[in-house]
């Protein structure tokens, strides 16, 4: 019986049906739109009839496009005639109706030619368009114009500039365009990931998360700020503690690193660094409960700087390819020991490009083992580094205790060398 009733029912009255529900929802929002006192065009009626003449010049052009085109220009010559007597009865008008107005017309002819996921889709998305207007609207009061550009840098880098590189190995060094700059995407992401969740946070919340998120960011960047914080703030426990898990962040960031570019080196460092990672969380975290005899909060915030300039991008690119061509050198001329000693020594600055640089090499140009301990070398001196400069720009109280704390992360930085070596 039911199969007997879809023969008698058309074939195409699926699709007119189709075009009638969804050309009305985007009528039915409009409709409750529409002031009684002021001109507003469309609603529940006149957008279905606008998706049913979309289908029928569809039906009727058949395979060509430029009956169509041609019913969409009558349907937009219609609609600027409605917004320009809108405009003269009111100056400060929305063209959002008429533009819905089109897409509806779009939708009719999309139906007809079978792209029903399509037309679907593209109305669901219209509606939530059009119902969340005040909260899209209000994005331009909460999100400064700065942002919006540091925004479209990261497309620029990622979207723009990544596909077009050429993906060959040059030179005896095996430097690759596509892959360099994969590392500097790779690199940015997870810091302006980092960056977003700080300034959502901002003000919000407390010196430990913004410590997590920090050393997922810049682990030194973050040590340096908090221990220019603690000089005003004197909770020496809360910031020597908090500058651990920013360090032992940076495990968790490197580990993420090597799983992108080398899977070899993961699978050696991956457990070791996780463990580092939660280990020296889970002690930062305890040692900042421990309470201070005397509590002086200030204003002062933790302060993100933006990981997107480009300069800083192609200073970072510079870096990784120099960092490259070092690291094949120093296994030609010194062998072994000249990577852990290039290792030790970029550890003490920016480690990120000395770590990729080894991603590339490792398994290639140096063994894989030979690799990893390069890697948690230059891991341990980035912590000496920086125990030394939170205890500089820390006050008497929390320096010390930060030191203390980076050099044991250091020490426990280099039990992965027990079995490596």
């Amino acid at each position: 019986m039911t199969n007997d009733l879809f023969q008698l029912f058309p074939a195409d009255g699926t699709k007119i049906l189709l075009v009638l529900f969804l050309s009305f929802l985007i009528g039915l929002e409009r409709e409750g739109k529409i002031n009684p006192e002021r001109y507003s065009f469309g609603g529940v009626r006149t957008f279905p009839l606008i998706g049913l003449i979309g289908y029928v010049m569809a039906l009727l052009s058949g395979s060509q496009l430029i009956p169509v085109a041609l019913g969409f220009a009558v349907v937009g010559a219609l609609l600027v005639v409605s917004y320009t007597h809108k405009l003269s009865t009111e100056n400060n008008s929305g063209v959002t109706t008429e533009v819905s107005a089109l897409g509806t017309y779009l939708l009719g002819a999309l139906i007809y030619h079978d792209q029903l996921w399509i037309a679907t889709t593209i109305t669901v998305i219209s509606m939530f368009l059009l119902v969340l207007k005040t909260t899209l609207e209000g994005l331009t009061q909460r999100v400064p114009p700065e942002e919006i550009f540091t925004f479209t840098k990261f497309l620029l880098l990622t979207a723009v500039i990544l596909p077009v590189l050429p993906r060959a190995a040059f030179t005896q060094f095996h430097i690759n365009p596509f892959k360099t700059w994969l590392v500097v995407v790779a690199v940015s992401s997870v810091s302006y990931g980092s960056y977003l969740l700080l300034k959502l946070i901002h003000g919000r919340n407390g010196v430990l998360l913004s410590a997590l998120l920090g050393g997922a960011y810049s682990s030194t960047v973050t040590t340096i700020a908090l221990a220019r914080r603690s000089v005003s703030e004197q909770q020496p426990h809360l910031f020597s503690g908090s500058t651990l898990i920013a360090s032992g962040m940076m495990y968790l960031r490197l580990a993420l690193l090597v799983a992108l570019f080398n899977h070899a080196l993961l699978r050696v460092l991956g457990l070791p660094f996780v463990l580092l990672s939660a280990s020296a969380t889970l002690a930062g975290w305890l040692w900042s409960r421990v309470p201070d005899p005397s509590v002086n909060k200030s204003d002062r915030r933790l302060e993100p700087g933006n990981p997107l300039e480009l300069r800083a991008a192609l200073l970072f690119a510079t870096l990784f390819v120099v960092m490259v061509i070092i690291t094949h050198l120093a296994v030609v001329y010194l062998g072994h020991k000249g990577v852990y000693a290039l290792g030790g020594i970029m550890g003490l600055a920016d480690v990120d490009p000395f770590i990729l640089g080894v991603t590339q090499s490792a398994g290639r140009d140096v063994s894989v083992i030979v690799g990893a301990v390069g890697i948690a070398v230059a891991a341990t001196s980035n912590n000496v580094a920086k125990g030394f400069y939170a205890y500089s720009f820390s006050n008497r109280q929390t320096g010390p205790q930060s030191l203390v704390l980076l050099l044991s992360l250091a020490l426990a930085g280099l039990t992965p060398l027990i079995w490596l070596l």
